[in-house]
């Protein structure tokens, strides 16, 4: 067990003197073509940058992604965002036991809880084989890695155990689109949330840092899902072809847009809620996450997110305390 302060609660000037994640690290050049390493590295609590200007051939030589290192340094401020400034950096020696697993964060909620609340939804799926399909697909050892894995690299939900939580927030809202407009199929819907993302289980690797596998690279967890949909529909006697048709058009179009990598575009009321449905659970996450990282830097706003094309306000208005964090929907 790790005994040091988490890098969440380091303030400016305060001392790091911390076993950390190098959850990247890579060469990069200046405007002026000066070379410099550049490290990501983090604990359970957060991520912050460093860099190295001068000498780091040796670093470069002996660190790489999904080490652990010794860190020396202090945190400084820079253009509104925390960082360390690093005196100095080494790799971890082998009689230092400490495991990249005690640095990948994971969900607050309570993982049984939500493995619970998972199989309990199949269970209300009315159409056969539909369910069929549901319990085809995610038998234990796929639910277990499912329920494992975190949903992003670093967007959203990228934490163990933030697949299964997004997927879960994604049914939600759909279950709530649906009640709003009867027209849409519950079922059809449901299952398209369940299996959206199965394929991450098959793109990223969780096992020392968050990272894309070769497979990922090469096909994309929408082409590995809507393949693995399609090959066990195979398997069920009788499954409409309508019904698999719509089925794989959801998991295809779910991203939204052609430039965001789906190969279709939403074209089924069923499609167009899951595609909203993906995208508010994906952003206030996210956004959550980019406001939360950087609660002790000195502005009240975030560093510019590239991804979300704006920097975020810091507000002072928080909500009541609850318990509501592990509630199950069917509690």
């Amino acid at each position: 067990m790790l005994n040091q302060s988490d890098l969440s609660t380091l303030n400016k000037n305060d001392r790091v003197d911390h076993f950390l994640l190098v959850k990247k690290i890579e060469s990069r050049l200046t405007k002026s073509n000066k070379s410099y390493l550049f490290l990501e590295l983090g604990d359970k609590s957060a991520s912050l940058n460093a860099n190295i200007w001068d000498n780091f051939d040796e670093v470069s030589s002996s660190i790489f992604t999904g080490d652990i290192a010794k860190v020396i340094g202090v945190i400084e401020d820079y253009q509104g965002a925390r960082q360390i400034r690093l005196n100095s950096i080494r790799k971890l020696t082998s009689s230092e036991e400490v495991s990249p697993i005690d640095f990948l964060p994971s969900s607050k909620r309570n993982l049984n809880v939500m493995i619970s609340e998972f199989k309990k939804r199949i269970e209300k799926i009315k159409e056969p084989y539909l369910k069929q399909l549901l319990k085809q697909i995610f038998d234990d050892e796929n639910l277990k890695k499912f329920s494992t894995a975190p949903a992003g690299k670093s967007w959203h939900h990228s934490y163990l155990n933030g697949l299964i939580e997004h997927t879960l927030e994604i049914i939600r809202i759909c279950d709530l689109m649906c009640d709003i407009h009867p027209e849409i199929n519950r079922d059809l819907l449901i299952t398209g949330a369940m299996m959206h993302d199965f394929g991450k289980t098959a793109e990223l690797s969780f096992n020392s840092s968050f990272d894309y596998t070769d497979k990922g690279k090469l096909l994309g967890h929408i082409v590995i899902s809507a393949m693995m949909v399609n090959e066990e529909v195979k398997k069920i006697t009788g499954f409409p072809e309508e019904t698999k048709e719509c089925l794989l058009h959801l998991i295809l179009s779910h991203q939204g847009r052609l430039e965001y990598a789906s190969p279709v575009v939403p074209k089924t009321l069923e499609a167009i809620t899951l595609y909203q449905a993906d995208e508010l659970s994906a952003k206030v996450n996210a956004y959550k996450n980019a406001i939360l990282s950087q609660v002790n830097s000195e502005s009240g706003w975030t560093k510019f997110i590239n991804l979300a094309s704006t920097d975020l306000f810091k507000h002072s208005l928080t909500p009541d305390k609850d318990d509501e964090i592990n509630k199950s929907l069917f509690d």
